[in-house]
This record gives C-alpha cells, sequence and structure tokens, in this order.
C-alpha cells in the first residue's frame, strides 16, 4: 500500500488525548439521553417541537458520510494490488453469508415467542393494490453518477467509487489524484469531527420528542413484538457476535465491547447507522493497534469493508424482516410453510435497498394488510434504535472478522464454535418460550375483533326523530303520487329509505339493535341536510324494485351493484365508490387461491355465489373466468357458515364486506387473487322516474365528499379507524402538577 492511506496524519493529530474525547464524549452522549428522557416525561408533547432539532442534528452528521464513502472507496481499492482485492471480495463475501445463515436462523425461531391468539383485521387497501416492485436498476445501477448521489443511493454511489477503484489499481501514475483525495478525506473527517461533539445535544432532542410523544397504550398492544424483538437484537449484539469474533480470533470479548461502545450509543439514540461509520472505521484501526496487529493493509482493507459492508443486507436490516411474521400472525395471515423460500430470497433481495422501501414490498408481496406498516413506523421509535445497536455491531464484527482472515490471524476452534452455537440457540430458544409464557399468562389475548364491529355506533348523534322499521309498516299515501320524489319528499317531511339489515359493514343491526353502517351513515347524513324526519324500512332482496315503483320507499338506502340486470329495473345515481371482488375462504386454503391461474388450472373447486336473479352476472362471470370450478349459488352466508360438510371452497364476495365478515369468523379470510379480479361500481337505487332526484343525490354525494365527511365514514366504517380525539399523552407537568390543560 502506498503513502496515500487516507487519514495517517489525522490519527496522528489525535495522539494520546483520543480515548479521553471518546470517554468524555460517550459519558455526554449517556447524561444527554437520559435528561432527554427525562424532559420528555416531565413535559409531553410540550417538546414535540423538538424533533425538528433531531432530525437537523442526524442530517447534519448525514452531511458528509456519503462523500466519505466515495473517497475512502475510492482511496482503499486503488492501493491495493489485484490479488488483494479479489482475496478481500472473497473472504468478505464467505463471511457475509454466515452472518446472514445467523440472521434467518434467528428470525424463524423467534416466532416460538408468539401466544395462541385468533385474529382478523378491517379491509385494507392492500388486499386490492399490487405496486410494482423497487427500481433495482436504479438502485443499483450508477448510470448517472451525481443523481444517485442528490438521490441518497448508496448501493448506486457504493459501485460507481467501486469500479473507479479497480480501475485505478491498474494506473501507475495515481499518486497525485490520491494524495489530493487524501486531503479531501481528511477535510471531510475533520467537519465529521466537529458535527460528532454536537452529539449529546442531538441525542437530548431526540430522546425527549421521542419520550414526550410516544403514547403508553401504544406499547402495550404491541408488547408481544417489542418484547421478543429487542430480547433477540440484544443477544446478537452482546452475545453471538462478539463472543463469536473472541471464539476465532485473538480479540478479547471485553475489548470488543468497549471499542464499540461510542458507535453503539450513537447508533442507538440517533437510531442512525450512517451516522456511526467513521467511528466504527477509526474503532477498528484503534483495536488491531492495540493488538500490535496494524499495518498499512488492515487500515486499508478496514476503510473498503465498513462502507462497502453497510451497503449490504446486514443482521441489523435483515432482523427487520420480523416484523412480516408479526404482522401477519397479529393480522391473521400467517404466512404458510411453502412461504417461507419466497419470504428469504425476497427479503434478502429487497433489503438490498432501504428497509423502509423493502418492508413496504414485502407486505405485498406475502399478502399482508399493508397498513400493518403504521405498527412498524410506531415500534420504529424503540426497534429501530435496537436494530441499529445490532447493526453498528454487525459491521465492527464482520469487519473484525474479514480483516482477521486476511491477516493469517483467525482460526476455527470447531469446539469454541459448536459450544458458541449451543448456548446461543439455548438462550434464544429459552428466552423465546419464557416470552410466550408470558404472553399466555399475564397478557390478556382474548378475540374481540367480533364485538368491535358489532357495538359499533353510527359515528354522528341522531336526530331528534327517526324511525326505524322491523317490518314494513302500513304507511300513509302521498297526496300527489304522481310528482317527482323530492317534492313527495319534502311535502311529507320525511323520506323513506328501504334496508337490509345483513350487509356488514355498509347496512347492519348493531348489539343495540341500532340499525349503522356506512349507507346508514349516508342515510342519515341526507336526512339531515335535507331538514326532514329518515324512515327506514326493511325490504326483501327481491323486492326492491317493487317497493320503488309502488312508492313504499324513495330510495334503497343499502348500496348496491351496478349490473345489467339492476340497470334495466332501476335507476343509480353516481356511484360513490367501487368494491373489489375476493374471495371469502378458509385460513388453510387462502395461498391456493392467491394467483388466478392457480384457481383456473385446479380441478375439483366449488365457488359460492350468494343470492339469486340479481346475481346472474356474478354467477356467469364466475363461469366464464373458471371454467374448471363448479360454480354454486346459496340464498345467504348464515348458510355457508353454519354448514360442516364443507361443500364449498370459496365464496365471492367484495374485499371490503368480506373483511368485515372475517371479524365475526376469523377463521376465514379474504382473498384477491393476483393480478386481481374485477372492481365493482356501488350506489343507490332510486325508481326509473327519479331522474331529479338522482341528480340532487349524485351532487349531494359529491359534496359530501369534498367536504371529507365520506372519508371519514370509509375510515370509520370499512378501515375500522377510531375517530375518538387522543387524549395529550401522559406527562408530569399535566398530569400530576396540573399546570397546563
Amino acid at each position: 500500500m502506498d503513502e496515500s492511506s487516507p487519514m495517517n496524519s489525522m490519527e496522528a493529530e489525535k495522539g494520546a488525548r483520543s480515548l479521553r474525547f471518546r470517554l468524555s464524549l460517550s459519558s455526554a452522549i449517556l447524561v444527554g439521553m437520559v435528561l432527554g428522557i427525562l424532559t420528555g416525561i416531565f413535559f409531553g408533547e410540550l417538546v414535540g417541537f423538538m424533533e425538528i432539532i433531531g432530525n437537523g442534528f442526524i442530517k447534519l452528521l448525514q452531511m458528509t458520510i456519503l462523500p466519505y464513502i466515495l473517497v475512502s472507496l475510492i482511496l482503499g481499492i486503488g492501493s491495493m494490488s489485484y490479488e488483494t482485492a479479489g482475496l478481500l471480495a472473497v473472504k468478505a463475501g464467505v463471511l457475509l453469508l454466515v452472518t446472514w445463515l445467523i440472521a434467518f436462523a434467528f428470525i424463524m425461531l423467534m416466532q416460538l415467542g408468539f401466544p395462541e391468539w385468533e385474529s382478523a383485521s378491517f379491509f385494507s387497501a392492500s388486499l386490492v393494490e399490487f405496486p410494482p416492485p423497487p427500481d433495482f436498476l436504479q438502485l443499483y445501477i450508477p448510470s448517472n453518477p451525481f443523481y444517485s448521489m442528490s438521490e441518497n443511493l448508496i448501493p448506486a454511489v457504493v459501485i460507481f467509487a467501486l469500479a473507479v477503484g479497480v480501475a485505478l489499481i491498474g494506473i501507475g501514475d495515481k499518486k497525485p489524484f490520491m494524495d489530493n483525495l487524501h486531503i479531501i478525506a481528511q477535510a471531510l473527517a475533520k467537519v465529521s469531527g466537529m458535527i460528532v461533539k454536537l452529539t449529546p445535544i442531538g441525542v437530548f432532542a431526540i430522546s425527549a420528542n421521542a419520550a414526550g410523544t410516544m403514547l403508553v397504550d401504544e406499547l402495550s398492544k404491541l408488547q408481544v413484538y417489542l418484547i421478543i424483538f429487542n430480547v433477540a437484537c440484544l443477544i446478537l449484539t452482546f452475545w453471538v457476535l462478539p463472543r463469536l469474533v473472541a471464539a476465532i480470533t485473538p480479540f478479547k470479548y471485553k475489548d470488543i465491547l468497549q471499542i464499540s461502545r461510542d458507535a453503539l450509543v450513537t447508533a442507538f439514540t440517533t437510531g442512525n447507522l450512517f451516522v456511526v461509520l467513521p467511528v466504527l472505521t477509526e474503532g477498528s484501526k484503534k483495536l488491531f493497534a492495540d493488538y500490535g496487529m496494524r499495518d498499512d493493509n488492515t487500515d486499508a482493507y478496514v476503510e473498503v469493508l465498513i462502507p462497502v459492508s453497510f451497503n449490504f443486507p446486514n443482521i441489523g436490516k435483515l432482523i427487520m424482516l420480523f416484523f412480516l411474521l408479526f404482522a401477519g400472525w397479529f393480522s391473521g395471515n400467517e404466512m404458510t410453510l411453502s412461504s417461507y423460500p419466497q419470504f428469504i430470497f425476497s427479503g434478502l433481495m429487497s433489503f438490498f435497498g432501504g428497509v423502509d422501501i423493502a418492508l413496504p414490498f414485502m407486505l405485498d408481496l406475502m399478502r399482508i394488510p399493508s397498513d400493518m406498516y403504521q405498527l412498524y413506523v410506531v415500534t420504529g421509535i424503540i426497534n429501530g434504535r435496537t436494530a441499529t445497536l445490532l447493526a453498528a455491531m454487525n459491521l465492527l464484527c464482520f469487519t473484525l472478522l474479514v480483516v482477521s482472515s486476511l491477516t493469517g490471524h483467525l482460526k476455527v476452534i470447531w469446539p469454541r464454535v459448536v459450544l458458541l452455537t449451543v448456548t446461543s440457540l439455548g438462550l434464544l430458544i429459552g428466552s423465546m418460550l419464557l416470552s410466550r409464557f408470558y404472553f399466555e399468562t399475564a397478557v390478556s389475548n382474548a378475540y374481540n375483533k367480533d364485538e368491535v364491529l358489532t357495538s359499533m355506533p353510527l359515528m354522528e348523534s341522531l336526530p331528534d326523530k327517526f324511525i326505524v322499521y322491523d317490518n314494513i309498516p302500513d304507511l300513509s299515501q302521498d297526496k300527489e303520487p304522481k310528482a317527482p320524489v323530492l317534492d313527495r319528499i319534502e311535502a311529507r317531511g320525511e323520506i323513506r329509505i328501504g334496508y337490509l339489515g345483513d350487509k356488514l359493514p355498509f347496512s347492519y343491526i348493531n348489539d343495540d339493535a341500532a340499525l349503522v353502517g356506512l349507507d346508514i351513515e349516508l342515510m342519515y347524513s341526507l336526512a339531515r341536510d335535507l331538514g326532514i324526519k329518515p324512515v327506514f324500512i326493511p325490504i326483501e332482496p327481491d323486492d326492491y324494485a317493487k317497493a320503488l315503483d309502488n312508492g313504499t320507499v324513495d330510495i334503497i338506502g343499502t348500496s348496491m351493484v351496478l349490473t345489467s340486470e339492476n340497470l334495466r329495473k332501476v335507476l343509480f345515481p353516481t356511484p360513490y365508490m367501487s368494491v373489489t371482488a375476493a374471495f371469502l375462504v378458509r385460513d388453510y386454503d387462502r395461498q391456493g387461491f392467491a394467483e388466478m391461474e392457480t384457481i383456473q388450472a385446479s380441478e375439483g373447486l366449488t365457488i359460492a355465489v350468494i343470492g339469486t336473479d340479481q346475481t346472474s352476472y356474478f354467477f356467469n362471470k364466475m363461469i366464464k373466468d373458471y371454467p374448471n370450478a363448479s360454480i354454486m349459488r346459496v340464498d345467504s352466508l348464515d348458510v355457508l357458515f353454519d354448514d360442516d360438510t364443507d361443500f364449498y371452497d370459496a365464496v365471492l364476495v367484495s374485499a371490503e364486506g368480506g373483511s368485515a365478515l372475517t371479524l365475526l369468523h376469523p377463521e376465514f379470510s379474504v382473498v384477491v387473487p393476483r393480478p386481481g379480479t374485477f372492481t365493482a361500481p356501488l350506489s343507490f337505487a332510486m325508481a326509473k322516474n327519479s331522474q331529479q332526484f338522482a341528480g340532487f343525490f349524485s351532487a349531494w354525494m359529491d359534496l359530501k365528499k369534498k367536504e371529507g365527511d365520506f372519508q371519514r365514514y370509509y375510515d370509520y366504517w370499512i378501515l375500522g379507524k377510531s375517530t375518538v380525539n387522543q387524549q395529550p399523552r401522559w406527562s408530569v407537568i399535566r398530569n400530576v402538577l396540573g399546570w397546563v390543560d
């Protein structure tokens, strides 16, 4: 290696004050974190503004990192020989596979901590949306290196730097260029050192914001994931990885922990691995120096390995895949054994990009509701930091192992390795089983989603006057039956609304014997805006056209799908929403209905279609789309749920309505086969001669959407989102001292 190795002069300048600075910095960071947590607990949401300070600090830390990676890679690789570079790639590749094996072994075994829990979920957009996969070409191929740097596409930047570095190996007169890069590296290191001194302040702001804004009930709901994840991360960080290095290299366990302290504390408090790369680099060099193993080659290896390995999926990244297993368990969409190969391979490939790119992609790929990603965001306040802690230790230990192997200081002593493997597995499995025992004995996990659905009240308060009939009443006749519908409604001072009481979640009777649902909410809102009394009248599914024609009702307040049969009988305003056709299947059958091609190729399947004449459109469509299946009609879902003979394999439903049904029957799942079935528009039926009323209703519905009322109703009834205002975060200043409201 030539004299252009980066940062040698900077290290000389640090000299004897290096250790002392590290110790004081670590102490200051810990003090800042503790003070931040106490400040957040005391002031609560009042310190939420510190998020800006924390984000600003992280951006300052990031300012020099990407240029640092670019410069250090070019310097490190360019100063090597082709032989040394090839040896580095082989050694690092083998040890990288070992770390991936450790990661997936832990991820799979962590499921032992899940307690038995029956679950289901409201409708999720992920059931019907199939977003395109990430653009890996753009992520990994730097067609425009300047664009890659501006968009923070780190893998592409690394590949560009690797290419330039490899090219420099074969160039003879490169010293002037390398000297210039060396000066740039020194400047970047100096700027980074100045910013690092601000770490205690940044950590204080980050900790105060997190402690002041995180809701306690969010933690209690997700404690299964939080406990299992953090226990596994701590075992890997403080036992498996450093013990593995100590078992096959000259480094001692306590020295590895000592040299990693600054990086671990900073990584945990900031939740950002990017910002500790210089600290990990200097720490690795120092450890080799302390053991008398440091030379120009070790420095070059370290300067290449840390930024390069940063861009590969490390254990701290890969362990985030455990969230998919948790999300599937939590939502009742557990992965089957046959889906694990796809989970492992696709998860590994997608995590070459960022976690925030990979997880949404994997949620969609594994057919887990995408809104579960919000749980990941909530838990990321804690778990993200623990994962970054693990990632920092992984980078350090990986670098120590690879460099030790390259310099001849790595020796595999199999009894030590076997003992470490057995003790690590025993520690993990024992911790998971103990966690499971705790969850099953001390945590209430009784299924209650069915009670949530059947006890949901209307969002808006009921009007002073309204009537909900259980049977068709003997109603007074309109004085002018031929008058326009709106005129008749205004003349009698009431609107007569036909309804069906079993169309979850659009129109149904709840546990309080009240008529509720999305459509009913809209009908009450319509009556309120018209200033008249709503009167709800039950109808039979096949009698809706007759009830409209003879004036029994003015509108069918339970929405219907627009089909050719329905359009011949009644008039529809502009559709107010669309639903996606899906299959309601037993949990253990959901993988068999994930792809349309698989369903079409299957023999002997029985698919049920609900209803009689009005569903002939869907009946005929099922026959056309699935010619190998037996398509049968059934009168209602009750027959299907009560039947024990298993004479059907799937039921055609809407994804929105079927999701609500799974809350009542969690042993069932809703599946939209890829690449997706068809959508169907919904609207409210009116009599053929109700053109004026239909025009008014379409305009009124458009107004409700623009005002945001419809979205609120949709979020509540279809997505299951609570509209209850959250109470302010508990804090000493509010809840103990009472100094603020």
